[in-house]
């Protein structure tokens, strides 16, 4: 089964890591970097909006990932958040066998 990344901004650190920790508790993430400082430049209900956010990079599998949405949208504080998600084409096959065996369902 292959590895999935799913790309998520949060308007906070704390709030990324509390989400984080919930999708590794529930076995729908392997590992979720935070990466903080990054500004969102946007146009929302008509307006430019500079943001400062942290973007979680999560690894997951096809499996656990409409869970994984689901939990990330019913937890997340924006009317309509960021999830995309990116299948990849290769990596160190270890690393992604790891992945596989630490998301439930996989």
């Amino acid at each position: 089964m292959e590895v999935q990344l799913v790309l998520v901004n949060f308007p906070n650190r704390n709030l990324a890591r509390e989400i984080a920790g919930k999708l590794i508790e529930a076995k729908l993430a392997a590992c979720v970097n935070l990466l903080p400082g990054v500004e969102s430049i946007y146009q929302w209900e008509g307006k430019i909006e500079r943001e400062e956010e942290v973007t979680a990079v999560i690894k997951t599998t096809p499996a656990a990932y409409a869970e994984l949405e689901a939990m990330v949208l019913e937890l997340h504080p924006y009317e309509c958040p960021e999830v995309i998600k990116l299948a990849l084409d290769g990596g160190a096959e270890t690393y992604l066998q790891w992945v596989r065996d630490s998301v439930q369902g996989a």
